[in-house]
């Protein structure tokens, strides 16, 4: 059964006209969950992309991000809401459709010259991407690659991140439905 086939939709949520994609009866199931992590995981082993640590955006990012630092055998940075981490942040803030939001991480979480791959749950705007790339070209990082399980291709993001110069991955997409 494809990942996409175990993707619930909920029409109308969080407001009227939206198809919300929820990826939580994938993550549930252990076959999806491991599919997700293994197709991701053979993508990056099989196309040489080089990077040498996982970044994942809360909340989601961080069971996938988490998963694929084990197998890959890479190191785990949270990008976090504000307010979530202890240590001395920098943060990033963003466009929402009603306004703005932000995101930080720890200012010492990555050396300078370090390659990134930044991993999220869905791409569809692309400003929670862009806000978690801004954050590691702040701290020294570079971004080599962004991998989602999910991409919203009609809702723009995706162009947004190749019009900036990011090249992302991603298992499934909904297009116009």
């Amino acid at each position: 059964m494809p990942i996409k086939s175990r993707i619930r939709t909920i029409p109308d949520y969080p407001k009227k006209g939206i198809m919300f994609r929820d990826i939580t009866t994938l993550l549930k199931d252990p076959v999806g969950f491991r599919l997700v992590i293994d197709q991701i995981t053979q993508h990056y082993l099989e196309n040489g992309i080089n990077f040498d640590m996982i970044i994942g955006m809360e909340a989601r990012g961080f069971i996938i991000g988490g998963a694929l630092s084990y197998t890959l055998g890479k190191g785990f940075v949270p990008i976090r809401k504000p307010g979530k981490l202890p240590g001395e942040t920098v943060n990033q803030e963003y466009q929402l459709e009603y306004g703005t939001d932000k995101v930080e991480m720890h200012i010492d979480a990555l050396e300078k010259g370090t390659r990134v791959l930044l991993v999220d749950d869905l791409l569809a705007t692309g400003g929670t991407a862009l806000a978690g790339a801004a954050l590691i070209e702040k701290v020294g990082g570079v971004v080599a690659d962004m991998a989602f399980i999910v991409n919203l291709p009609d809702i723009g993001g995706q162009k947004k991140l190749e019009e900036k110069g990011y090249s992302l991955f991603s298992l499934t997409e909904f297009e116009g439905d």
